[in-house]
């Protein structure tokens, strides 16, 4: 997905993942988009603090299935059957506190 795309589907009440249901797109109060780890609310901005570059691949975000739900967070599936624990290179998402 690109970030319009991410945008787009946020804005229009989809819910977004990346990498896998663990993690959710969410648009903050104050409009900026977060990537948020359900399981102990640690979020990162979408992306680069320019607002241009996504912190992660574009394929590596989807939207929601029907049978993706809350007893699925954290689980390792993707719609291309390539699924991950953590972002890439090993590192979990920053640890900001909730912002919601």
């Amino acid at each position: 997905m690109t970030l319009e795309d991410i945008k787009v589907a946020v804005d229009a009440g989809q819910t977004v993942h990346w990498v896998n249901t663990g993690y959710v797109v969410h648009k903050d109060r104050l409009g900026q988009y977060l990537i948020i780890y359900v399981l102990n609310g640690s979020c990162i901005g979408l992306t680069d603090r320019e607002g241009h570059r996504l912190n992660g691949k574009a394929a590596e975000f989807f939207i929601a299935r029907s049978e993706d739900c809350a007893e699925n967070l954290g689980s390792q599936s993707r719609p291309d059957g390539q699924g991950r624990g953590v972002a890439p290179g090993g590192a979990g998402a920053h640890p900001l506190g909730r912002q919601r």
